[in-house]
């Protein structure tokens, strides 16, 4: 919990500038990465969904050379920040692809795991059921999708994530985005059991000051 950026990545951000460096820190000591990280498979195809400056795809990619990993986010700048940190890395060490997208568009699969980590509450509400149902159809038999947002409880974590975020969205423009939509968990689990994926969810806010919360949907491996 509240883990400093792994060594094995560093490297990559070394040469870029302060402000970067300065925000893949404070992401990672305030997302439970490592836990989101245990439950993506080892091997196949892995989507990086709304993946920012790459520090968690360049992570996941480095955990196992049987990962073909793919990070892709609609923001230009952070695409390239994310190529900048991957080139960066010695050539020994796994390295993702990365790309740019449109608004709303999956890569096409099959895929063995698509993760969204905090990307939906930038989304009005039924573009985050759009885009969960595609994912959804884009998993390989057997496939998981990995959802990791906030949650609104504990209450008092709930407001203090709100309020750090809106800074972050309205105020600072650190975060790509207009309005913030925060669901409950809940919402998020009956598009996905709708998209016919098993769900289970799981809170990951233990030692950390925001609700994390983790939903884990699996694709039966006899895909109907």
């Amino acid at each position: 919990m509240n883990a400093a950026v792994p060594a094995a990545i560093l490297s990559g951000f070394a040469n870029l500038p302060a402000r970067v460096r300065a925000h893949v820190s404070i992401r990672w000591r305030t997302c439970p990465f490592p836990a989101i990280a245990a439950r993506v498979p080892l091997r196949g195809r892995v989507l990086d969904y709304g993946c920012g400056h790459g520090a968690f795809a360049l992570w996941l990619a480095q955990l196992s050379p049987e990962r073909d990993v793919l990070g892709v986010d609609i923001s230009a700048d952070r695409i390239a920040t994310a190529q900048a940190a991957a080139s960066a890395i010695p050539p020994a060490a796994g390295k993702p692809r990365f790309a740019r997208i449109e608004p709303g568009e999956v890569p096409p699969g099959p895929w063995d795991a698509i993760l969204f980590v905090d990307v939906l509450y930038l989304l009005p509400e039924p573009e985050q059921g759009r885009l969960l149902q595609s994912a959804a159809a884009a998993l390989a038999p057997g496939g998981v999708l990995l959802v990791k947002e906030v949650a609104d409880r504990p209450r008092v974590k709930a407001l203090w994530n709100r309020l750090q975020e809106t800074l972050a969205v309205r105020v600072f423009r650190i975060t790509p985005g207009e309005r913030l939509r925060f669901l409950a968990p809940k919402r998020h689990e009956e598009w996905l059991s709708a998209a016919g994926l098993e769900v289970s969810g799981e809170p990951l806010d233990r030692g950390y000051a925001h609700p994390h919360h983790l939903l884990t949907a699996r694709r039966a491996q006899d895909r109907p």
